[in-house]
């Protein structure tokens, strides 16, 4: 397991970036796939820093921890900001997804969108600490 501390700003948004398209390669994960993750982190960092951090007047670090098995590429944001389950906010339906943008309620799709371009998504909040736990999976024999 590979351990970073960055700060939570969008400016570090391309380091998390960085590491992950590294991360990806190193498994074997292919682009889409890549894609998907690197989005989906990416929209919760996202999250986090504004959310968490800069909505309230605070700031702090994002720790990232990447793993790699031989069966999924684990990635985990753990953050002190605000308590926040991404998936509290509820997730569009599809009577939602078929409304024009302007009758939508803003917020939300990011997270779904995210959300859904991996295999498996968990929340925790231990103490002050929010983790946030991304998971897809990797072909067979790689890793």
């Amino acid at each position: 397991m590979t351990r970073y501390s960055i700060p939570a700003n969008l400016a570090a948004l391309s380091t998390i970036r960085q590491l992950l398209t590294q991360a990806c390669r190193e498994a074997g994960l292919d682009d889409a796939a890549s894609y998907r993750l690197i989005l989906a982190v990416d929209e919760i960092a996202t999250n986090i820093i504004t959310h968490g951090y800069q909505e309230q007047g605070t700031t702090g670090d994002i720790a990232i921890a990447i793993d790699a098995s031989k069966q999924r590429l684990s990635v985990l944001l753990e953050d002190t900001g605000v308590a926040y389950d991404p998936r509290a906010q509820g997730m569009p339906t599809a009577e939602d997804l078929g409304r024009p943008l302007s009758d939508r309620e803003i917020g939300g799709l990011g997270v779904f969108l995210a959300l859904q371009g991996v295999d498996r998504f968990d929340y925790q909040r231990h103490g002050e600490v929010n983790r946030n736990t991304l998971e897809v999976d990797l072909p067979q024999g790689k890793g």
